[in-house]
Parts: structure tokens; sequence; C-alpha cells
């Protein structure tokens, strides 16, 4: 693959919850990337409407955004912030990219958006939630939510057709930065890039 370093590029990661998106763009903004996290949405949304930060509240938030802004809300509302970044930085990261409709407009504003499907097996996953210090959900919910995203959110166009897969089933984190490390280097995109 040719390199990028005369364009702009911006990598979405997609994926189920506890895949470790958190945990890439933690990794990758360490590197010097920086990234748009649409979850700071919906906290930022429960925050104004006075809620207790719960999973209870955030899916609320999550859903009235969408139910009165429509499926595509968290692009319009996180292009500003993209356009930003953008103009100083030559690759950005997107945290949290989740329906069909986000995807799609945001190809539209963004020609260069790559998606980046970080899997992990649902044992794995369900796992690594019910060690999470924050948003843990009791074992017998964690199914659901998966069910829940993929209905309600329209999670599912993303992942299908994600332009890379990262695996990360490992309980060594150093394993999915390697991946990371690596399709890094088949995009062309080397430290010093990122400015």
């Amino acid at each position: 693959m040719k390199s990028k370093t005369s364009q702009k590029l911006i990598l979405a990661l997609v994926g189920m919850p506890g895949a470790g998106k958190t945990e890439a763009s933690s990794y990758l903004q360490k590197k010097g990337i920086p990234f748009v996290r649409f979850g700071q949405i919906t906290e930022d949304e429960v925050a104004r409407l006075g809620l207790k930060p719960t999973q209870e509240n955030e899916r609320f938030a999550r859903e009235k955004i969408r139910k009165e802004e429509g499926m595509g809300a968290y692009a319009v509302r996180a292009k500003p912030k993209i356009d930003e970044l953008l103009n100083t930085n030559g690759v950005l990261v997107i945290d949290g990219l989740y329906s069909w409709e986000e995807y799609t407009l945001l190809k539209k504003e963004f020609p260069e958006l790559l998606l980046i499907h970080i899997y992990g097996e649902p044992q794995k996953r369900y796992e690594r939630l019910l060690k999470r210090p924050i948003r843990r959900l009791p074992e017998g919910e964690l199914r659901l939510r998966d069910i829940a995203e993929l209905e309600k959110l329209n999670k599912g166009g993303p992942i299908a057709i994600a332009d890379y897969l990262i695996e990360n089933n490992s309980d060594d984190i150093n394993y999915l930065y390697k991946k990371l490390d690596s399709l890094l280097g088949r995009l062309g995109i080397k430290n010093g890039w990122f400015k």
C-alpha cells in the first residue's frame, strides 16, 4: 500500500463492548494521535440532563439523542471537533462510532475515513467487562447489551464492512499494541506524521 503521508486519515474504531476499542484509542493517543470519543457526547448529555452517570442513564441519553436527532446524531455533533483536529493533525482516531448512519455521514464528509474492527470473542469480552472498574454490567445483562446495541444502535453495518480487522483475544495487552503498530505500518503511518 502506498504511503498516506500526503493525506489526512481518520481511523474509526468499531466493535462490540469489551473488544478493546478504548484501550486501542488510548494507546494511539499515547503515540501522539489525537482522538474524538463519541462516548463523551453521551456523558455530556447525561450531565446536561442533571442525571447521575450510570449505565441506565447513559443508555437513556444515547437513545434520546438518536431518537430526537436521528441515528447520525453523534457524527453531526462530533464533526466540528473532527474538523478542528484535522486542521492541525494528519491522523485522527474516532472511538465509539456505532451506527450505519454515523458511518455514512462521516464517510461522505471525510472520504479518508477507515473502519478498524477490534474483534474479541464474546466470552473474552464478557470476562473483561466483568472486571471493569466503571460501567460494569451484571453477568446476565452482557449478552442483552450486545443485542441491544445491534438492534437499537445499528451497530452491525460498520463492523461488517470494516476496512481492517484486529483480533484481540489475548490477556496480554501488548498483543493488541503490536497489532496496532503493525496496522499503522501497513497504512504508512510513521511516528512524527501525526502532526
